[in-house]
């Protein structure tokens, strides 16, 4: 009996993933090939710079967590490479493209063939699906958005759209709202009743996430479409601060301390764009400080790219004010529909009634030894000598792989 049940739902955003992932490839091709005809060297830097970061990040992350594993690999994609062969395509950039391989081979196993010893395809598909929806997080505010201000702060230089940064803009936005998606189904598959999260809760996850994100990276383009020296500047200044919190959050994430301060580090950049929970426990102080910090950096960013558009204040353009308006009301709308996903529709569960791998063992166990008593018959054979007939025993229940860096995570969302 599975313990956690990968669904077709699941099936289907997993192909659908791998698919985004390849399309964003093509796209990020295209950019790059775009930038360097029509000489936009400074633009062609930044995006090979996020392109080349974000993927040395991922790829760290993949073979940290291969070499914590003692490089264990579960799926037929994994293990046709080596442990030299799967060095290597970390190093060429490819590592994360067998996680995703793997998780399509094993969901396409759960639905086609029969299960039998040893693990269920279930298990094991939405195992390593958990650390594909990391990485993605992980990707995505690495790469994604910092690719969508870098193509919306272009547009608004050039006062005019374009297919290459219009259908970049796009893809970076879907990717984003398909990326927090798929991290909040991931979690969800901890929950023992799935009912106290339906779909109607992931849309709504989706949409005051979109409603927070959307904002800050308006207001980050507005900002450094006037100021552009001025954006490192701030985003060094806020992230060393983000870093420092979650620093002070002591993460236990990672296994080791080099680890531990690599997602630190990738904590305060995804903080820089959007809250992320580290921390067991109660954190609505945290929360709503947080909110308040960005909400302020928000307005400031809007603020001083209207003052800079507006040098004559008492001909200032009524547009520019209407957008400051419209940028800051649609953050506080966002967070009044996270402050209703939260009432709604997030259960307050503590670690003990997640799914862990413990409670589950003892449970198989001991329907197998229920089972093993009812098989038990008595025959008397000639010599008049009693034995005891055991029928065939059942199959042992399949063992049962919990990804404990997602169970982290989900203590850390559903506590």
């Amino acid at each position: 009996m599975p313990v956690f049940r990968f669904s077709r739902l699941d099936f289907f955003l997993t192909c659908l993933g791998l698919i985004s992932l390849l399309l964003d490839v093509a796209l990020d091709a295209w950019a790059v090939v775009e930038f360097f005809k029509q000489q936009e060297w400074v633009r062609l830097g930044l995006l090979v710079f996020f392109l080349l970061g974000s993927s040395l990040l991922v790829q760290a992350y993949s073979w940290l967590w291969y070499k914590y594993e003692d490089f264990e690999r579960q799926t037929r994609v994994e293990r046709a490479a080596g442990r030299t062969t799967l060095k290597a395509l970390h190093v060429l950039q490819l590592g994360t493209y067998i996680r995703h391989m793997g998780v399509v081979e094993v969901a396409v196993q759960n639905f086609c063939f029969s299960r039998g010893r040893g693990m269920d395809p279930g298990d094991v598909a939405v195992y390593l699906s958990h650390d594909v929806a990391m990485l993605r997080i992980v990707e995505t505010f690495s790469e994604s958005v910092p690719q969508l201000v870098l193509m919306v702060t272009t547009n608004i230089q050039r006062g005019h759209l374009d297919a290459v940064t219009v259908l970049k803009s796009v893809g970076s936005a879907l990717a984003v709202s398909f990326c927090v998606t798929s991290y909040h189904r991931s979690l969800r598959h901890f929950l023992k009743d799935k009912r106290k999260q339906n779909k109607a809760s992931s849309v709504v996850y989706f949409l005051w996430n979109l409603l927070l994100i959307a904002p800050r990276v308006a207001a980050l383009s507005l900002f450094a479409s006037v100021l552009p020296c001025f954006v490192i500047p701030h985003f060094l200044c806020s992230w060393a601060l983000l870093v420092f919190c979650a620093w002070r959050a002591k993460t236990s994430f990672m296994d080791e301390a080099c680890g531990e301060r690599l997602y630190r580090a990738t904590v305060g950049l995804i903080w820089y764009f959007s809250w992320f929970n580290v921390s067991e426990g109660r954190t609505l102080w945290r929360t709503l400080l947080y909110h308040v910090f960005i909400l302020s950096d928000i307005a400031l960013l809007c603020g001083l790219w209207f003052w800079k558009s507006n040098p004559d204040i008492r001909n200032f353009n009524y547009e520019h004010l209407i957008a400051f308006f419209c940028i800051v009301f649609v953050y506080v709308l966002g967070l009044l529909l996270k402050t209703f996903y939260y009432h709604c529709f997030h259960p307050n569960v503590t670690k003990d009634e997640l799914k862990t791998e413990e409670p589950f063992m003892e449970l198989q166990a001991e329907e197998v030894c229920i089972g093993s008593v009812r098989d038990v018959r008595t025959k008397d054979f000639a010599d008049e000598t009693d034995m005891v007939e055991f029928r065939s025993a059942p199959a042992p229940p399949a063992s049962i792989k919990v990804n404990k860096r997602m169970m982290k995570l989900a203590n850390n969302f559903y506590s």
